[in-house]
């Protein structure tokens, strides 16, 4: 439980009613009452204000009227409100220690209050930093390389080499270091190229559930600090993401390519192999992209193109239907007087 001014002050807003009042926990705005903290992000939610029993809301800063519900008034009511349920409604504490079922492999280190749930396999040569927790059925390979206060779901693997930095989230059953797709053709058939590198992944990255993030043919993939992984996703070998990029569930990036600093990749994306995209890119869903992407932007469709031009296009293949019945009443039209 916190004051509301508490939170005020944790998360640099300002109270317009009660600083007294008693905060509980936060809950949506239409279902919240005595002691929640509730928030409103976008206007269209605005008529709420009249009828929400929370005993707060965070709004933004220039809001003038709470209906006569206190208000925490804030530059940013959706960052607010990620720090306030950070307060009041904490990640569950994780067991410390070394379970007995956990395995770690001679010749491998150890941090300090490191959690090891039941069958994680810490292999040879791997170095797990301080702090860090491995829940359930996580493998980390061989000389592998785990930094501080970073965390493994269950079923997660780490392959043997990957290095992983500090503060970094892996949700369950998602694959680090798995071999990138690489074939050579003999006769018909396919023969294996030996995939030498490894996966770099830097601080404070968050990947999500059943990603797979190909290790290298030769030398690093590499996630760079601060991106975020949705769930579902490929990376392929060889791919650099830059800093504080956004990838989105079920999208694809091919080897080789390399993407820029805060680029959004949407959901469903598909992005071939070998080619560039610029910072602060945005290309939105199920878009196709076929070719660098140099300039920052947002882009749309298949192939990619600037989002405008994806609209004046897509306006276009709406009224094909229409389009093709003129085509052929003119067809018609001019098959008659030919024949006159």
């Amino acid at each position: 439980m916190k004051l509301l001014r508490e939170l005020a002050a944790h998360v640099g807003g300002e109270v317009i009613g009660n600083g007294e009042t008693a905060i509980e926990s936060v809950a949506p705005i239409d279902s919240a009452g005595r002691g929640d903290i509730a928030f409103i992000a976008s206007p269209k939610y605005r008529h709420l204000l009249a009828t929400t029993k929370a005993s707060a809301l965070i709004v933004a800063a220039d809001e003038e009227e709470g209906g006569g519900t206190n208000l925490l008034r804030v530059a940013d009511p959706y960052l607010a409100f990620a720090k306030i349920l950070d307060i009041l409604q904490p990640s569950s504490p994780h067991h410390g220690g070394r379970h007995p079922r956990s395995e770690v492999y001679e010749g491998a280190e150890v941090g300090d209050d490191v959690a090891l749930y039941p069958f994680a396999v810490v292999d040879e040569g791997a170095c797990i930093g301080d702090r860090v927790v491995l829940y359930p059925g996580v493998y980390v390979g061989r000389n592998a390389v785990i930094g501080d206060d970073t965390l493994l779901y269950p079923n997660v693997t780490v392959r043997e080499g990957c290095r992983i930095g500090k503060g970094v989230i892996v949700h369950a059953n998602s694959v680090v270091g798995s071999d990138g797709f690489g074939y050579a053709g003999e006769g018909g058939r396919h023969v294996k190229i030996p995939q030498t590198g490894i996966v770099v992944i830097e601080d404070d990255v968050e990947i999500g559930a059943c990603v797979t993030i190909d290790r290298a043919t030769l030398g690093e993939t590499i996630i760079r600090r601060g991106t975020k992984v949705d769930n579902i996703v490929q990376i392929a070998h060889n791919v650099e993401i830059g800093e504080d990029s956004i990838i989105v569930a079920q999208a694809g990036i091919a080897g080789s390519t390399k993407i820029g600093k805060r680029v959004t990749l949407a959901g469903q994306v598909g992005v071939v192999g070998h080619i560039e995209i610029a910072d602060n890119v945005t290309v939105g869903a199920q878009s196709g992209v076929i070719k660098s992407l140099a300039e920052k932007g947002l882009y749309s469709g298949t192939p990619a193109m600037p989002y405008t031009q994806w609209q004046r296009s897509y306006s276009i293949v709406r009224k094909l239907p229409e389009m093709r019945k003129r085509l052929l009443q003119l067809e018609q039209r001019l098959e008659k007087l030919e024949k006159q």
